[in-house]
């Protein structure tokens, strides 16, 4: 079984698999699901507006978080690698020094290349089957419309000519089966599903379709499939605790998983979608249970609920047959892989670890359910376009890292893995460069001629502020000698005073002073007067130092050198900015991409097949247990 939620991404890659089992003797016909039954993508932040869609980019600041999977596009060469702000720190940059000069700088700057995903502006998301095409319609084909265009325009040579055509036919197929009326996503989706399969391996494939709210459909004709074989063990009072006890150890220490105490009592792991009400986690009790859609729902039993064949009677009975029933993350592929094996892209689903982690648990309290492993697929898509001798025209984040503007197949086959490599290289080494200094010479010396000027100016203004660091210095050296000058007259009047009140008090008050003892006053009270006059002089030179260190700091010249060498610190930080956008995009980009390609793209790359069938031929597969 391929499941996907989406047929504009690596889905249709999947047709490799279905040829080459049909190559190697198997009958088995590839069964191509729709996960129709999750909630459509919501914007993360921002004003909301009830049936509407919008095509976003994903970043690390106004859609962080983003996350789509019902309407995904990414052009050639493109993926979802968000440049994060954490990466951008980790590698040097003054995060704090350009949003002083340009505020919204992160925006673009932590901006995942060459992807784009479509969400609901919706305050509650809608559950993907539900979403009416005419709604999604126009967002869905202007996207698609740009993931072609942007993909054509990387294409050069003779080549181009026919990528253009294989893509007028792909959106005249796509615009073909919008014309039937009513249609949901869903359906429309699974419409294209056979489309996209044959376009992507330019061959027929034996393909049946369906969809999560088909296989799922909970009721009394359909509750005894071992699909709810995992359902019947957090159903069943005599093991409900047992269950819910292993998928909460089995998620322990996750991120966004949360344990089932937190969607309230009594809760387990799966959701109930009622039509006309939408999806909501089911919560047993031992009199009856709620289904905590938007408006909950609730159900009266008879007794403790023994079985899903009990489930499934009370649902009927008061909302119909076609209720469905759907496990969370972590227990929906628990469900289906009693039946099916599932085909899943290498660093597809990163809830499979949770998944096998209860199934493990569960057997170990002595209920093992019989699972078929996952069938993992890892692609070298671009060690594959070796065969394919088009010619690309690499967009302008690859343009520096591979050297040139326009390259052939095989060249970009043979390069990626090293520039990848050396663009890692280049992020360890800016991460190492912290002052402005070492970056503005590292640019010297490894981008050429156009930083030449700069770093030779910059390393001037730096001589010219040393020469007025040391001038600084020399003044607050002085006006540190006469702050210790100023405590030590203070002390020296306290003396003073102390001593001239002394003799007052001794020879003077209340007697008739000698001239001896009027003398000694006077004395002692031209001393007081002699360290005031000092101490006045010493506040006066430092007011003077004061006002030099002012007028040396407030210089027109100095604000001059200070402005200029502020702006070429911003410009070399603009372009430490920009070297970590194309090195990340160029290494974990295409890495990622590799893994993960767009199954459209090799048609409008490689018209003739080739590089679709030397993916297929040389991928790995594995199977990976899921107990």
């Amino acid at each position: 079984m391929a499941l996907g939620q989406t047929v504009f991404w690596d889905e249709p890659m999947k047709a490799g698999i279905a040829l080459a089992a049909k190559r190697l003797g198997h009958d088995r016909t590839l069964v191509a699901g729709v996960h129709d039954t999750d909630y459509f993508a919501k914007l993360p932040s921002g004003p909301h507006s009830s049936g509407k869609f919008k095509s976003l980019p994903h970043n690390d600041t106004t859609t962080r978080g983003l996350w789509s999977a019902a309407g995904e596009f990414s052009t050639l060469f493109g993926s979802e690698t968000v440049i994060t702000r954490d990466m951008l720190h980790a590698y040097g940059l003054r995060i704090g020094k350009l949003a002083s000069a340009r505020p919204n700088f992160l925006n673009e700057a932590t901006e995942a290349w060459g992807w784009r995903g479509i969400v609901s502006l919706d305050d509650h998301a809608p559950i993907t089957k539900d979403v009416p095409l005419r709604q999604l319609l126009p967002e869905l084909q202007s996207t698609f419309d740009w993931a072609l265009d942007s993909t054509v325009s990387a294409l050069g040579g003779l080549g181009k000519e026919k990528a253009v055509e294989l893509a007028d036919q792909l959106r005249t197929k796509f615009c073909d089966l919008t014309e039937e009326p009513g249609q949901s996503v869903s359906e429309f989706y699974r419409h294209l599903l056979p489309v996209f399969y044959e376009f992507c391996a330019n061959a027929p494939i034996d393909l049946s379709t369906t969809a999560t709210s088909e296989l799922l459909r909970f009721n009394r004709a359909t509750c005894d499939s071992c699909r709810f074989d995992l359902l019947n063990l957090f159903v069943d009072q005599a093991t409900r605790d047992v269950a819910c006890s292993a998928y909460n150890e089995s998620i322990r220490g996750s991120s966004g998983l949360y344990e089932l105490s937190r969607f309230g009592s009594g809760a387990i792991p799966f959701d109930l979608i009622i039509p006309g009400h939408g999806r909501g986690t089911i919560r047993l009790g031992t009199k009856g249970a709620v289904v905590m859609t938007a408006n909950p729902q609730f159900l009266s039993l008879k007794k403790p609920l023994g079985s899903v064949g009990e489930l499934a009677e009370a649902i009927e009975a008061k909302f119909g047959p076609d209720c469905v029933l759907v496990g969370k993350a972590v227990t929906l592929i628990g469900m289906l892989a009693r039946e099916f094996v599932f085909v899943f892209h290498e660093g597809a689903s990163s809830y499979v670890k949770h998944s096998r982690k209860l199934h493990q648990l569960l057997a170990a309290k002595g209920f093992p359910l019989q699972m078929n492993p996952i069938l993992r697929v890892k692609y070298d898509a671009w060690g594959a376009l070796k065969v394919c001798c088009s010619w690309l025209r690499l967009p302008e984040p690859f343009q520096r890292a591979f050297g040139t503007e326009e390259l052939c197949g095989p060249s970009f086959s043979a390069r990626w893995k090293e520039v990848g490599s050396e663009q890692e290289a280049l992020l360890a080494n800016l991460t190492k460069l912290r002052r402005p200094i070492e970056l503005i010479r590292f640019l010297d010396r490894t981008q050429g001629g156009s930083w030449q000027r700069p770093a030779e100016e910059y390393e001037g203004l730096h001589d010219k502020l040393d020469v007025l660091q040391h001038s600084l210095e020399q003044i607050r050296s002085r006006r540190f000698a006469l702050y210790d000058q100023t405590r030590q007259l203070r002390v020296k009047r306290v003396q003073a005073e102390r001593a001239k009140g002394d003799h007052f008090r001794s020879q003077i008050f209340e007697r008739e002073p000698t001239q001896a003892a009027t003398n000694e006053r006077d004395r002692l009270t031209h001393e007081v007067e002699a360290i005031n006059h000092e101490s006045v002089e010493v506040g006066n030179r430092m007011i003077e130092l004061r006002h030099a260190q002012n007028e040396l700091v407030h210089n027109d010249e100095i604000q001059k050198v200070h402005e200029r060498r502020r702006s070429i610190e911003l410009e070399a930080e603009l372009k430490r900015l920009r070297l970590i956008r194309q090195a990340v995009i160029s290494s974990k980009g295409l890495a990622r991409a590799n893994l993960r390609p767009s199954a459209w793209w090799f048609r409008l790359v490689c018209p003739d097949g080739l590089w679709f069938r030397q993916t297929i031929e040389t991928a790995e597969c594995y199977l990976e247990p899921l107990i």
